[in-house]
């Protein structure tokens, strides 16, 4: 084990999950394997339990909450992780996803769009081509005696 897992998960410079805060799952992955697909437990399940972390400050627990609320169970983001044959990059998968899950969830959000209207040759394009295409399809109709 790294010297750095044992610390614990490095999500930002100023965030660190403690290891003690998170749990490991381990099963059968799915799929092809080889002579030892029914012996290893190589699929790997890491869960956080955001709602009760001491080291996330009461606005971040809210802007993770918000932003993964659909992921969220019971206040526990779990992350899968079952592309690799090997138990061990199997966890270093899931450690990498789910710092890049929260550290998404933690950045702050882009500027807000300042609400603009069309301008008048946007418009007049756009009108352009719907009669363009309005001809178009005139053109398919049987003729009209």
């Amino acid at each position: 084990m790294s010297e750095d897992a044992r610390r614990g998960l490095r999500v930002t410079s100023s965030l660190v999950v403690p290891e003690s805060e998170l749990s490991w799952r381990f099963s059968r992955s799915s799929g092809p394997g080889g002579q030892g697909v029914n012996t290893a437990d190589s699929r790997v399940e890491l869960s956080w339990d955001v709602g009760a972390s001491v080291v996330l400050s009461p606005a971040q627990r809210a802007r993770v909450v918000e932003r993964l609320g659909r992921r969220l169970v019971d206040g526990v983001l779990t992350v899968a992780a079952s592309e690799h044959r090997a138990q061990l990059r199997n966890r270093d998968a899931a450690r990498v996803r789910l710092a890049a899950l929260v550290a998404d969830a933690l950045s702050p959000p882009g500027p807000r769009r300042r609400a603009t209207r069309p301008t008048r040759g946007s418009q007049q394009r756009r009108i352009d081509a719907k009669k363009r295409r309005s001809g178009v399809k005139k053109m398919r109709r049987p003729p009209q005696d």
